[in-house]
This record gives structure tokens, sequence and C-alpha cells, in this order.
């Protein structure tokens, strides 16, 4: 199942790497980017995080909340933001609910891995209707930076 641009964002909450419940529905009234990544600690996962975190001065004063999401522990995840100084939210999809609803998961991944988050962007509105919606079968392409930059703008 895909998410088409115009439908409502499936909502969620999810533990932060900071151990505390976020819900996409905190963020109503400001634009919200979701980046899904397969696990911390993998080379394109810490590009494309990285990527976000060095152009986060770019969403200054835009009214937008960035959230990482991947399958991975709220305490691996705690760490991978703490290694990287990522100054937004790492959220741990750890039963796979959110990633599934977003249709972002691999039913088979690498070494035989089983429900592992596809990489993949979506911008959502104030009124948390999707904007953007980009979710890539190849998990070594990251996602089109400068589109979301313009969906946010």
């Amino acid at each position: 199942m895909s998410l088409t641009i115009g439908q409502q964002a499936p909502q969620f909450t999810l533990v932060s790497s900071a151990l505390k419940e976020v819900s996409l529905a905190d963020f109503k009234g400001r634009k919200v980017v979701l980046h899904f990544f397969p696990f911390a600690f993998t080379g394109v996962c810490t590009t494309q995080l990285c990527t976000m975190r060095d152009n986060f001065g770019y969403y200054d004063g835009l009214n937008a909340t960035i959230l990482g999401i991947s399958v991975d522990s709220p305490f691996t995840l705690a760490k991978f933001k703490e290694e990287n100084n990522y100054q937004f939210e790492l959220l741990s999809d750890f039963n796979k609910e959110v990633s599934t609803a977003y249709g972002a998961i691999y039913e088979q991944f690498v070494l035989g891995l089983k429900g592992v988050a596809k990489r993949a962007a979506f911008v959502i509105d104030e009124e948390q209707k999707i904007i953007y919606a980009e979710v890539l079968e190849v998990a070594t392409d990251l996602p089109d930076f400068n589109a979301i930059a313009e969906k946010v703008k």
C-alpha cells in the first residue's frame, strides 16, 4: 500500500531516542519531514541523516520539524544521535507498525533480515496531509533533498 499526495498522513506515536513518546499529532500546525532509514550506524543512513543535520539551518524559521524513523531500538538510536550530533529526534519503530503504514518496509532485507524500514522521505503539511512522498527500493539510493526542501519552503 503506498501513500499518495493529498492523503492524510497515518497517525503514530513512537518512543524517541530520549525515551519519550512522540506523536505526529504533536506537530499539527507545523510541517513535518519524516525520514525512514534501514539501520543506525550504516554508511548510507548516516549520510542521509547527516545531510539533514548539516542543512538543519535551512529549516530554521520554516516552521518545520524533522523526524528520523528506523526499526532500531530507542537505545541504539540514542547512541547514533549522540555520536552524530543530530539536532532532531530519532524515533524507534521497533514494532514496524509505522514503516508498514507508510509503505516503507522491506519484507526481506539483506542477510535474511525481515521487516526493515526502507529508505524513504515524506513531507507532511500543517493539516497533516502528505505533500511529498518518496520510497526508495534500493537501500543505497538517497532521497531527493532538494525536492524535500522545496516542499517545506
